[in-house]
């Protein structure tokens, strides 16, 4: 069992029908946690029904709340979801709310000094208090995991260099790859070779990309490790990138094998596009039979 901090944007995801709660760090959380890890949230809500209710939930999942501000000015963040016929997502984030504005307290000091790791996104540096507290806290962790995670137009280029160049572990997806390298004076145009550049020109020894339905490559100590994805019916895909990080983070901080921990998580974020919504339950034994129906 690993200790991990998680930190970032907990949020409401409204759908056309109804509404889920979300955000990619506490999506990681929740499933970090599910996986038997010990896991804190820092993040902020609003003084409102929302925010009440999202902290209950946070509880309820086994995560520690102790660390979610509540903040009476700005209200707990919700995301417009907009699914297409093949169930891939686009977000309308709303902007500014209590998550844009996460102070630095002690308790979160201590919190990321005292942990395995601590995983963070993009997506929580469109504002500058929120940002200024995720620099501070990256600072003093053990082990930085950075969830690049772009939605236009809450990002820039020299905020993507900056967390990259500060991370132990990143992840990508094969766009988001692509752009960040472009930004960073890549000439080359296969995954690969991008990926080495990103390692080149950064401390981490271990780099993930996904790669949706086609699996994901990790870069792990100079090591290349394919998984070439699972056949599923995709649901809709809230979620799954995130799910996908919280299952390799968990299985590497837990040193199992890097082949073994990308065919994991490329399960479980399979799993989780089957299914409704970011957080759908999974045993272990529902994951191990999917990844092989015959043990």
């Amino acid at each position: 069992m690993s200790k991990i901090t998680c930190f970032g944007e907990v949020l409401w995801d409204v759908f056309p029908t109804h509404k889920k709660i979300g955000g990619a760090p506490l999506n990681v959380a929740i499933r970090l946690q599910s996986l038997g890890n010990q896991v804190s949230m820092i993040s902020a809500v609003g003084n409102d029904q929302n925010g009440d209710i999202l902290i209950n939930f946070i509880k309820d999942s086994g995560i520690s709340t102790e660390l979610i501000q509540v903040n009476s000015e700005f209200e707990t963040g919700e995301v417009k979801v907009m699914l297409n016929e093949k169930g891939s997502a686009s977000y309308d984030i709303m902007f500014p709310k209590a998550w844009d504005k996460i102070e630095l307290q002690n308790n979160a000091l201590e919190a990321v000094k005292n942990s395995d790791a601590f995983v963070f996104g993009s997506l929580v540096g469109r504002d500058l208090l929120s940002k200024t507290t995720l620099l501070q806290l990256i600072e003093i962790a053990k082990y930085s995991v950075f969830d690049v995670n772009l939605r236009k137009p809450y990002y820039t280029a020299e905020l993507l260099i900056e967390l990259l160049k500060k991370a132990d572990f990143i992840k990508f997806n094969d766009d988001e790859l692509f752009e960040i390298s472009r930004y960073m004076g890549s000439k080359y145009n296969s995954l690969e070779q991008n990926l080495e550049f990103i390692a080149n020109h950064t401390k981490a020894k271990s780099i993930c990309v996904t790669k949706g339905r086609h699996g994901a490559v990790l870069l792990h100590q100079g090591r290349l490790f394919y998984n070439s994805g699972y056949e599923i019916k995709v649901v809709d895909t809230v979620g799954a990138g995130d799910s996908f990080l919280a299952s390799l983070i968990s299985k590497l901080l837990s040193e199992v094998n890097p082949q073994e921990a990308i065919n994991f998580a490329c399960a479980v974020g399979a799993l989780v596009a089957q299914s409704e919504g970011a957080n759908p339950d999974l045993k272990i034994e529902e994951i191990e039979r999917f990844i092989n129906p015959f043990i």
